[in-house]
């Protein structure tokens, strides 16, 4: 072992090259393979380091920039409120109410679809042909059915319906001073048409309430207006109430006056053939006059007189 210890100290002796006060050492000449290359002193032996674990490198221009404000957050020690999760969406519809109104609005929709359930059967067993079910509960079949959800077949009838029949009708009243007069015709069939007439969507009542209750009275009654059965009174009834709420639209009694008594009227006339037709039928109306029938309390708007 030398006296420096080095192998560059016993080369170039104590003031040599790297030493202070020692020459600069000139260029060496170039080798083969470009300049010299000159001998280094070896590493010193330094311990083996652990690994450590890898830092994570700061954000890039491929990072999110939300991650990269997020981590500028942390490190100003704010607090950071959790963000909301990837699926976390509002509630809507039904799932939106409260529990207690969750519940009244599934028992709405029970009793809705019951009573749907309950209608469709009871207008299959009515449109059905006769069996066990219909036997035993008929009445309560019919009950059910007359006289709103009558059932019929006239839309497939091979003979389509050829006449016009308007509804009429008139009522005596007693004025405010006690006389009693007669009014004229109301033609009740004539302002519904009008009321149809250039409508797109006419209401159900405006179409079939009049026509209907005309065709329940006419099917529950003889030729001599006399009622057959329990179905007869009651197509009776429904048809005067319909005829009284319809004078009072039109305020037939006037002011102070009081409906006393009603007579319903119906008007056929026959649709004429079309003229390359040589079918001959008569164009005279046909009148069909119902006795006077007395209202009743129940018969008036509201139940009362």
């Amino acid at each position: 072992m030398d006296a420096y210890g080095t192998d560059s100290d016993a080369r170039h002796g104590p003031d040599g090259p790297g030493r202070p006060g020692g020459a600069p050492e000139p260029d060496a000449p170039s080798g083969p393979h470009g300049s010299a290359v000159l001998d280094s002193p070896p590493e010193p032996h330094r311990p083996p380091v652990p690994d450590s674990p890898p830092v994570p490198a700061g954000p890039g221009p491929a990072d999110d920039p939300q991650d990269a404000s997020a981590d500028a957050v942390l490190d100003s020690g704010a607090s950071v409120a959790p963000a909301p999760g990837p699926h976390a969406e509002p509630r809507t519809g039904v799932a939106a109410l409260s529990l207690r109104y969750q519940i009244g609005a599934a028992l709405a929709l029970a009793v809705v679809a019951v009573v749907v359930c309950v209608h469709v059967g009871m207008v299959f067993l009515h449109v059905a042909p006769s069996n066990t079910l219909t036997k035993a509960h008929g009445k309560a079949i019919d009950d059910w059915i007359y006289p709103e959800f009558e059932q019929n077949w006239k839309l497939f009838a091979p003979n389509p319906l050829q006449q016009n029949i308007a509804v009429q009708v008139r009522a005596e009243v007693q004025e405010k001073n006690g006389e009693v007069r007669t009014t004229g015709w109301y033609d009740l069939s004539a302002q519904d048409g009008q009321a149809i007439d250039g409508n797109l969507l006419p209401s159900h009542t405006e179409q079939n309430e009049l026509r209907r209750a005309w065709d329940f009275f006419v099917a529950t009654h003889d030729s001599n207006n006399r009622p057959a059965g329990l179905r007869g009174t009651l197509s009776e009834t429904y048809l005067r109430r319909i005829v009284v709420l319809r004078l009072s639209r039109d305020d037939a009694a006037g002011k102070g006056g009081v409906i006393e008594q009603v007579q319903v009227r119906s008007r056929t006339t026959n649709v004429p053939p079309p003229k390359w037709s040589t079918e001959k039928i008569s164009d005279k109306p046909m009148d069909r006059v119902l006795p006077w029938w007395p209202v009743a309390g129940a018969d008036t708007d509201g139940g009362a007189r």
